[in-house]
């Protein structure tokens, strides 16, 4: 069985829709959620599930990033987990942080990467003129938003979306896609997987 610690920053939809998949059949469980908020919501839910939380708030590290990743790598060592995976954790990793989990961390972003790597994917699309938007579930390297695609869901965009609608029927597919590639990618399976 394979062990699953999460990294969120908000509400953490995606962080219940995995734990919520990792029942029964399932080659993993969930150890550990810890954000970079200590006000995160979705940490509250964690601990309703009855898993184990963490919070390190970045904000007390300044610009001192190698110092906050060493202050949540002691949670999350402490889990020992096979699997990390990122769920809406909205602070860009160091090289030397990725490395340690090379090969073991997953990320989803909310577009058909590669198109817009980074923020305001929605309106990014939307402003192009895309007539598909979605989310793409990937390994994480050093690049941000890079590594080999796992899995992707397409939508439609609408005549007339705004980037909220837009976001709310990518985040149904995201709640789809995530626990999809994470139940193969825990059982050994690399293939990518569309929906």
């Amino acid at each position: 069985m394979k062990r699953v610690a999460i990294l969120i920053s908000g509400g953490g939809s995606n962080m219940v829709a995995l734990v919520n998949s990792m029942t029964g059949d399932h080659p993993a469980r969930p150890v550990l959620v810890a954000s970079n908020d200590p006000a995160a919501g979705g940490l509250t839910k964690a601990a309703a599930h009855g898993i184990a939380t963490a919070a390190v708030d970045h904000r007390q590290f300044g610009r001192d990033r190698a110092a906050f990743e060493a202050a949540l790598l002691s949670h999350i060592e402490a889990a020992e987990p096979d699997i990390l995976c990122l769920a809406g954790f909205m602070r860009v990793l160091t090289p030397a942080f990725v490395e340690r989990f090379e090969g073991r961390m997953l990320n989803i972003h909310p577009s058909l990467l590669p198109k817009y790597p980074g923020l305001h994917t929605h309106q990014r699309a939307i402003e192009a003129g895309d007539a598909e938007a979605g989310c793409t579930v990937h390994e994480v390297t050093a690049v941000l938003d890079d590594g080999p695609i796992l899995g992707q869901a397409r939508v439609p965009v609408l005549p007339g979306d705004t980037a909220d609608a837009l976001a709310g029927r990518v985040l149904v597919q995201e709640h789809r896609l995530y626990p999809e590639v994470l139940r193969r990618y825990a059982a050994g399976d690399r293939t990518t997987v569309y929906l």
